[in-house]
């Protein structure tokens, strides 16, 4: 984590200009500054113009009070800064808003259903996305076919993904769309499962897919930006006022430029675009790299799947799938060339590694670019982090690379990981205990609409990491647990400094951006397993209250 010195709220009071009064004042709940990892303290908060104006104890905020102040009572919950989601797939969220939901469909039956009634409301020809499906829910864990839908999506294509993003269920209507055929081979970085008569089955993994999507109409920018203004209500619900879109495309960028200049951006969004397209990226960057609302944050590579779709690369073999090792999405020589281009141009890079060997490659390619083209400030960033080998753990603090994960992923991994890998290897998975204590500096995001875009769940996860069928009360690998205020810190502080902002939020201090969420609750009071329960009750961005708890 980056380490940012102690300071009691009293320290923090601005004490220039006490004239000055301010647009909001918050009062009646602890304020947890973001400064240390204790829990907070009595005191309030005042804001003026879009930033920090003033914070600390209650009788010093109360000279900012005037006649046109809105004061706002946190009534014993916690007031700190907003929340920032690391790593997510922000417009595909919202889109997802708005698409079947096959999160929690328990059987292939219920699957079947969902997605039969979704498309009765369609138009003949319109596309049926999203889903995220989980089909280690049903009894054997099998994988769905696309004759499991045909008959039901008959006038629809159909590209449903799993809940992970690595692999995703074509139709019939999808495949000829898309001219799939029994010759067709995948791609490298690709798998397309087949029956026994060598037809494809309907599942298409990682660079597979996009053999599907090229066939897919693209959105159109009225669509994209309705879907990004359904992410940005259901993130202020929630208290995320700041993301790392990973994946993103120049289209997301253009909705986001749209949306802001229409004064409808209520989040503050660096967009990681792909590393493949660094070129475009680098050009774009210096010709308009944004502001502090949207930004180029820089580029997003993969160096490897998941492992709930056995596409995760690791040294040892799966243990139910002999002689399997997953796969690398990208040859690692175009990794190395690709990264090494992206660094000479100036922008950080983001690469998503899952399994332990696709992190240590990743890792010693950062190194190796980082020592052949001299010391500066890059922070580099390994999305997930997931599955890591002991000796590869201290390398993230010695070389400063942020460790970029998403704690809800652990309750989910965690009922079924094990089958996959083995008992030696879970106990460095989602190794968040080991990372902080070997100082890596540690940023926690959601992965949204893979998990949950509710940084409490995420919290939840991280100080328990109990698992979602409940069989690991005590936590699941609970040795990796960390505190509250170690959690917190990851979503604020340690998200900002993975993408250069520590000077502007993240923390609660005078000048900062008034980027602030008042909780309903205080976290470090409730009991460990009521903490996904916990919800803000405002949520204010760049000064601007954006979401207010009906009461």
């Amino acid at each position: 984590m980056h380490r940012v010195p102690c300071a009691g709220l009293v320290t923090l009071v601005l004490l220039a200009g006490c004239g000055r009064k301010a647009d909001i004042v918050i009062q009646g709940g602890p304020v947890w500054t973001g400064l240390s990892m204790g829990r907070g303290q009595p005191g309030a908060v005042a804001i003026a113009d879009g930033r920090i104006l003033a914070v600390g104890d209650s009788a010093a905020i109360a000279r900012y009070v005037g006649s046109r102040t809105e004061v706002l009572h946190a009534a014993g919950g916690l007031v700190m800064p907003g929340f920032a989601d690391g790593h997510t797939h922000f417009i595909d969220g919202g889109f997802q808003l708005a698409s079947v939901n096959l999160r929690d469909a328990a059987s292939p039956q219920e699957f079947v259903r969902r997605l039969k009634e979704y498309a009765a409301h369609l138009k003949p020809g319109q596309w049926i996305t999203g889903g995220d499906w989980d089909h280690t829910l049903w009894r054997g864990a099998p994988l769905p076919h696309h004759e499991w839908i045909d008959s039901v999506t008959l006038n629809n294509p159909v590209f449903v993904n799993r809940l992970d993003g690595h692999e995703a269920l074509a139709n019939a209507a999808a495949m000829r769309a898309a001219k799939i055929t029994k010759a067709t081979q995948a791609p490298v970085g690709g798998e397309i499962p087949r029956d026994a008569r060598g037809e494809p089955i309907g599942i298409f993994k990682d660079r597979a897919m996009d053999l599907i999507w090229h066939a897919a109409p693209d959105p159109a920018p009225e669509q994209r930006d309705s879907a990004l203004a359904r992410a940005l209500a259901h993130a202020a619900s929630l208290g995320v006022t700041a993301t790392g879109h990973m994946s993103a495309s120049f289209g997301d960028l253009a909705s986001y430029r749209r949306l802001e200049r229409a004064n409808r951006q209520t989040v503050r969004v660096s967009l990681y675009l792909p590393l493949s397209d660094w070129k475009a990226v680098a050009e774009s960057a210096a010709t308009n790299p944004g502001d502090d609302w949207v930004r180029i944050g820089g580029v997003k590579g993969y160096m490897d799947g998941s492992a709930g779709s056995r596409t995760a690369f690791f040294f040892d073999p799966f243990s139910d799938s002999a002689g399997y090792r997953g796969l690398m999405q990208q040859p690692e020589a175009d990794m190395r060339t690709w990264v090494g281009g992206a660094d000479s141009a100036g922008l950080q890079i983001a690469v998503h590694a899952i399994g332990d060997r696709a992190n240590a490659i990743i890792l010693a390619i950062y190194d190796s670019v980082a020592s052949a083209h001299g010391a500066r400030d890059r922070r580099f960033r390994v999305e997930h982090a997931q599955h890591l080998r002991p000796e590869d753990i201290p390398r993230f603090g010695a070389q400063r690379v942020v460790a970029s994960m998403q704690p809800y992923h652990a309750l989910d991994d965690g009922r079924w990981v094990e089958k996959r890998i083995g008992p030696v290897r879970i106990k460095t998975t989602y190794a968040f205990r080991t990372l902080l204590d070997t100082e890596a500096p540690l940023a926690f995001g959601s992965d949204w609409t893979v998990a949950p875009l509710d940084p409490m769940l995420g919290v939840y996860a991280a100080v328990t990491r109990r698992t979602l069928d409940d069989r690991n009360p005590g936590g699941w690998v609970p040795e990796q647990k960390i505190t509250v205020g170690e959690a917190l810190r990851a979503y604020t502080s340690g998200d900002a400094w993975a993408t250069f902002n520590e000077q502007k939020w993240g923390t609660l201090a005078p000048g900062r951006f008034a980027d602030v969420v008042v909780l309903d609750r205080d976290p470090f009071s409730v009991p460990p397993e009521s903490l996904g329960t916990v919800k803000p009750r405002y949520t204010i961005v760049g000064g601007k209250v954006v979401y207010r708890k009906r009461s």
